[in-house]
């Protein structure tokens, strides 16, 4: 018996296989796919704070949209009449009222307001110990510098956009606020009137201010941090990621997850706990309750008026000042003012150019993904925890105030204990800071030489008592001797090879004492030596 083969058509593509043709062929999603989801990412605690930043943006940008529904920024008086009725009949701004209606009014208002701003709260904290913990391991050096700039830019606007969002409700507490900053802005010498005519629109507080401050707060602000939350993750991606030195791990690769599906499905995972932890502080821990305030009057101020938290170092310096002021060809220049202004700029500078200062430092040209460990970089982490001190000491005098009242204390002693704190603070963690740093040199050169102590006491034949120590892992031996140790620049020769004397810039020698201040003798342990390691092997 015969049998015809039978014919078969082709099976059609499903309509999904379909349309990823199409997006491939169109904007190439299979080749940057292919390229990017496969990327390795380490696995460590401390790299989760940039995600508690990204992640808070996120939540700030969702209900960031959720309350300017209902918001409306103006500073037209209305008479309110709403449900919260101790404000009955109150004269205040349609900014405090629509606040007012979201907050009793709108289904779940008040809960989104308090989520916004806890949001940002975190927001900032998580940018600013994150880009402490990239200070503190050297993450921001070749070629990453230009990130940095970006995390600094980010924190920069975080700051001032949670400034002005406070500000929007045009209560009494932040209105309070306003004033401090329009009292900074004319202490701006020569151009201070201006400016504050710019900002204002006229005298202060003018009509015109909320509705501008809406629009930057909204609009300006967020559009270039988004813009720069996306050059930072491309800048991640294009670098690869830094990571701790151990086995395995060197400056050609990195030791990790792939981004899909392991780091994918735990991102997602840690976003829900980050906005669920966010909702659940939100609905238990009340922050700016404007309806305890009241609007905003220029004749009235708040007894608790306080910034948020990451303000508190520019207030601290505006209450520690003395009331100082010149006169100078019939001009009155407030130095109460300005100077905390002027410092609080170089204050800043110094942090968003610090990787260029230590690279040139340095003279390090080659590039840098494994990280340090703190101790292995006195100088700088002294620096850090120094800035760190002084940051925590004008936060104590931005609420002199209120650590007055609430310890009984007098605010005058505070005032002088954080002027004197200011100069003095600083230098004393930075020589607490060094030194402890090059003792926990000093212990790890001891546990890779000897070991480490096991609590297990030996008598020797002769009679002497001795601790027994277990010789390290080497993966533990790797880890502590893994990092670099750099020889501080020396000056050039007196002489040229011509025996024509050289000409030593006032730069060069500055250079060569800094990095003697960072990688001399007085600086840094030296490692073990391959000679000294077998040797105390051999004893041991």
């Amino acid at each position: 018996m015969s049998t015809t083969p039978s014919t078969s058509r082709p099976q059609r593509p499903k309509a999904g296989e379909r349309l990823a043709d199409w997006a491939d062929g169109r904007l190439g999603v299979y080749t940057l796919a292919k390229a990017n989801l496969r990327k390795i990412f380490p696995d460590h605690w401390s790299f989760m704070l940039g995600e508690i930043c990204l992640y808070t943006f996120i939540i700030i940008v969702l209900t960031g949209v959720y309350l300017t529904l209902f918001f409306t920024p103006s500073l037209n008086e209305v008479v309110y009449h709403g449900s919260y009725k101790p404000m009955t009949g109150v004269r205040m701004s349609e900014a405090f009222k629509t606040t007012l209606d979201i907050t009793f009014d709108v289904r779940a208002g008040l809960l989104m307001r308090q989520i916004h701003h806890w949001s940002a709260i975190v927001f900032v904290a998580a940018m600013f110990v994150h880009m402490m913990r990239i200070l503190y391991t050297g993450a921001f050096r070749k070629p990453r510098e230009v990130n940095w700039l970006f995390g600094f830019l980010l924190l920069f606007l975080g700051q001032f956009d949670g400034f002005m969002g406070y500000s929007l409700p045009d209560d009494l507490l932040s209105g309070t606020g306003i004033r401090f900053l329009e009292g900074a802005v004319l202490s701006v010498p020569i151009v201070g009137t201006y400016l504050t005519l710019f900002f204002f629109g006229g005298q202060f507080p003018g009509t015109a201010f909320i509705p501008r401050l809406f629009t930057i707060h909204i609009l300006v602000i967020p559009g270039i941090m988004a813009g720069l939350v996306v050059a930072h993750l491309i800048l991640v991606f294009y670098h690869k990621h830094t990571q701790f030195a151990g086995p395995g791990r060197s400056e050609r690769n990195v030791v990790g997850m792939p981004l899909m599906p392991v780091y994918m499905a735990k991102a997602g995972g840690f976003f829900f706990l980050v906005f669920g932890a966010l909702s659940l502080i939100s609905a238990f821990a009340q922050v700016n309750p404007i309806w305890a305030y009241g609007p905003y009057r220029p004749d009235q101020v708040t007894t608790d008026a306080q910034p948020d938290w990451y303000m508190g170092f520019s207030e601290g310096l505006i209450r520690i000042m003395p009331g100082w002021e010149i006169h100078f060809l019939g001009h009155t220049l407030e130095l109460g003012v300005f100077i905390p202004l002027v410092v609080f700029i170089l204050v800043l500078v110094a942090i968003a150019v610090y990787p260029f200062i230590e690279s040139w430092i340095t003279g390090a040209k080659r590039e840098h993904h494994l990280l340090d460990r703190p101790r292995n970089a006195p100088v700088r982490t002294a620096l850090a925890t120094a800035w760190l001190a002084l940051y925590l000491v004008l936060l104590l005098g931005g609420g002199n105030d209120l650590f007055a009242t609430h310890f009984n204390l007098s605010i005058n002693a505070i005032t002088w204990f954080v002027r004197i704190g200011f100069f003095v603070l600083p230098v004393v963690v930075f020589i607490v800071v060094k030194r402890w740093c090059l003792g926990l040199q000093r212990r790890d050169r001891d546990k890779v030489l000897h070991g480490r102590e096991t609590g297990v006491i030996k008598r020797l034949p002769h009679g002497e008592f001795i601790e027994v120590h277990e010789r390290l892992s080497q993966e533990r031996l790797h880890e502590l001797t893994a990092h670099d140790q750099l020889k501080p620049l020396e000056l050039p020769p007196a002489v040229d090879e011509a025996g024509v004397e050289r000409k030593v810039t006032f730069g060069e020698k500055l250079r060569a004492r800094l990095s003697a201040a960072y990688y001399g003798e007085h600086s840094q342990v030296a490692k073990p030596t391959t000679k000294e390691f077998e040797e105390s092997t051999h004893h041991h």
